[in-house]
């Protein structure tokens, strides 16, 4: 028999099991409607990372941008809404072993209310305040490292170029992108799937069980 399947962009390895799954937050866990280039635009951010902009930044300007940063963060926390089947997905997860880490580059007080808001829970949360951003691959290193898995016993899931590229930088092969209206056209190397229960039946065979 085979030991490899196709699932779109990504070969899975068969004779693999997989240990853990990094999913983003905003766009991902929950749905919301940030504007991310007009955000930019008010905040001067002209490439790149808006907090690497900002931490770059002296005082006052980078206090009060990053106030302004918050602002729109809130407003957005407040309105969002659950991913459709994502509690399913996680408690599966759970059931069979996988460990679940959440990367965002959101605040810690935002991504506590809306894990509680929801009900949500992951064996680890790693927020913007570890000093650890996407899309540098630091901070999937970094979750790797805790829990003593390799990036080939790793899956990320997310919206955009940042989780697939901080997945590059960590050595991280399996990537899946959830798709919307503005899922990039560049994103070579992931799986676009346009539901949790459609990445369940991409995954389930590389599941301990």
């Amino acid at each position: 028999m085979n030991s490899v399947a196709p699932a779109g962009n990504i070969i899975l390895d068969m004779k693999m099991k997989l240990k853990l799954v990094i999913f983003d937050l905003d766009g991902t866990v929950v749905e919301n409607s940030y504007d991310w280039p007009a955000i930019k635009k008010e905040l001067g951010v002209q490439g790149g990372s808006i907090l690497a902009y900002l931490d770059s930044l002296p005082e006052p300007q980078k206090s009060e941008k990053y106030a302004l940063l918050r602002r729109y963060e809130k407003e957005q926390t407040e309105n969002s809404v659950l991913k459709e089947g994502v509690r399913e997905f996680l408690d599966w997860l759970a059931a069979t072993g996988v460990n679940r880490a959440l990367v965002t580059n959101n605040s810690q007080d935002n991504t506590r209310h809306l894990l509680e808001k929801f009900g949500l829970e992951f064996d680890l949360v790693l927020t913007r305040e570890s000093g650890l951003h996407k899309p540098a691959g630091a901070p999937f290193l970094k979750v790797m490292e805790h829990f003593g898995v390799r990036a080939s016993e790793t899956a990320v899931v997310g919206d955009t170029n940042y989780d697939l590229l901080a997945a590059r930088g960590a050595g991280i092969e399996m990537v899946f992108i959830l798709k919307s209206p503005m899922t990039p056209a560049d994103l070579e190397g992931a799986e676009l799937v346009a539901t949790f229960d459609e990445l369940r039946e991409r995954i389930q065979r590389l599941v301990p069980g």
